[in-house]
């Protein structure tokens, strides 16, 4: 099941008395647990029968004497603990009437409360009784990070839920300047639309325009001037890179680059060399595999495995492993050796 379909339930007044929403990516955690936040109850309900903790200033006794109780005039109470990874959870072990209130709760929950535990940056432990007694009696969600190659497909798809559309090139962009971190560009992506008529196609430049990459000097174009071996622009990038290190971190140059080459040193490997079979092995959009053909022409496989040997080697100096240098000048050595 899928947050969207959780959502569908929720919307459709189909409500389970616990929820466990656990994972890795804490987007669609937050997606779920919000909603249920904002929509279960009226704002009329909500003063006496919507309760929100966080993990680190409760405890389990706590969650399960609040959610003992009846709803005050509504038909259901809500009660959510965000960052429950960091709440005590208690043992599993039975008391010397061999009750367990945690298991005996789970096992069975009262029908007019909604329980929901948002568990992020990790999952809960499936072979504990309490998760098995969750996933039996109410529901389990696993919130999985999404592949690299996966996120720019996100990045439409929440743009057409919007009723926006988005150029394969932005969202690429969007993708390869912001990370993974998907509450991050969702949130970019929020605020770019407030400048944009809904159901217009959201470009390139409006990326550049209103989520401060520049149109000239940003990781993109220093790829491209790497592909084409444009000394002169790679460095005039870097200087710029230098000169707005916050606007720019290394982590996030280095991690594009690698990204990138590592598709360069793939595509030596694909023997079906036509768009489609390429844009397929490499996870690319066809419109960017021009890109990679050139970069395959000016770094043979050889020194692809080269440069991705230096990306890595240049990310722990950068991070202050047998090196004192500062971020520029570990990015001009960089340069250096790729070009030359």
């Amino acid at each position: 099941m899928t947050a969207n379909d959780i959502i569908k339930d929720i919307k459709n007044r189909r409500f389970k008395p616990l929820y466990l929403l656990h994972g890795e990516e804490p987007y669609f955690i937050d997606l779920i647990g919000n909603y249920i936040e904002d929509n279960v109850l009226s704002d009329a309900e909500k003063g006496f029968n919507q309760t929100v903790l966080y993990g680190k200033d409760t405890d389990i006794m706590t969650v399960l004497n609040a959610a003992k109780r009846y709803p005050m005039m509504a038909e259901y109470q809500v009660i959510l603990i965000k960052e429950a990874q960091d709440m005590k959870w208690g043992k599993e072990d039975a008391d010397k009437k061999g009750i367990n209130p945690v298991l005996s709760y789970f096992e069975n929950p009262l029908n007019s409360t909604v329980l929901v535990f948002c568990y992020k940056y990790g999952k809960f432990d499936k072979r504990k009784k309490a998760y098995k007694a969750i996933e039996k009696n109410g529901l389990v969600f696993e919130s999985t990070s999404l592949y690299d190659n996966k996120i720019p497909a996100w990045i439409e798809s929440y743009a057409t839920e919007k009723k926006y559309r988005i150029s394969a090139q932005a969202a690429a962009m969007l993708c390869e300047y912001l990370g993974n971190d998907l509450s991050k560009i969702a949130n970019e992506l929020d605020k770019l639309m407030l400048n944009i008529a809904a159901g217009q196609e959201i470009g390139l430049k409006d990326v550049q325009d209103n989520i401060g990459i520049s149109k000239e000097y940003n990781v993109f174009e220093l790829q491209s001037a790497l592909i084409k071996r444009d000394v002169l622009k790679a460095n005039q990038i870097i200087n710029y890179f230098e000169a707005n290190p916050k606007a720019n971190p290394i982590v996030l140059i280095l991690g594009n680059l690698n990204n990138f080459f590592s598709k360069v040193l793939l595509y030596h490997y694909v023997k079906d060399k036509t768009p489609q079979n390429v844009a397929r092995e490499l996870g690319v959009n066809p419109y960017f595999i021009k890109d990679y053909e050139m970069a395959a022409r000016s770094f043979d496989y050889y020194r692809s495995t080269q440069i991705i040997g230096w990306l890595r080697e240049y990310d722990l100096k950068s991070k202050g492993l047998n090196s004192s240098a500062s971020h520029g000048e570990l990015l001009k050595e960089l340069v250096f050796k790729v070009l030359h």
